[in-house]
């Protein structure tokens, strides 16, 4: 991981640890830990959250333009990582079968599955406007920050 990027997700991951120490509502911990990822990550157009209910993925949470309010399991790369219950890395969503273009200007998408008590509860969804944005080092940090919200959400 380059140390810049490194330093950053480091300091990232203890804003998270801070914004859910001893908060327990699960909606005012996603939306916090959205504002934080979008403003602090260069070119990230969207940053958020989709909820598993009634079968299918939910808008939850989020900064960015107005996003897809329902997205069936299975679906796109969010509903892929749904199904799959497995982290999405796409560097060219057009070369990603069956995306979903919330926004025209995604080019690229990184998807974290969420599990509390051992189930599938949603996904941390971000794209950006540029083609390969993500890489292992923003799944590795994005991955950590997940894992910081699974523990405060599990309380």
């Amino acid at each position: 991981m380059s140390q810049d990027k490194k330093t950053l997700y480091v300091e990232l991951a203890q804003q998270a640890q801070a914004i859910v120490a001893g908060e327990t509502d699960k909606v005012a911990n996603m939306a916090n830990i959205s504002a934080l990822i979008y403003w602090a990550l260069k070119d990230v157009n969207w940053a958020g959250f989709y909820l598993i209910k009634d079968e299918q993925l939910v808008l939850g949470p989020f900064h960015g333009k107005p996003a897809c309010i329902r997205i069936p399991i299975g679906t796109g790369v969010c509903g892929t990582a749904a199904a799959e219950n497995k982290v999405q890395l796409i560097q060219d969503v057009h070369q990603f079968s069956g995306h979903i273009a919330c926004d025209a200007a995604s080019n690229s998408e990184i998807v974290i599955p969420i599990n509390l008590s051992g189930n599938l509860f949603g996904v941390l969804d971000l794209d950006s406007p540029l083609i390969a944005r993500f890489d292992s080092e923003d799944l590795l940090g994005l991955t950590k920050i997940v894992e910081i919200l699974q523990v405060a959400m599990e309380k």
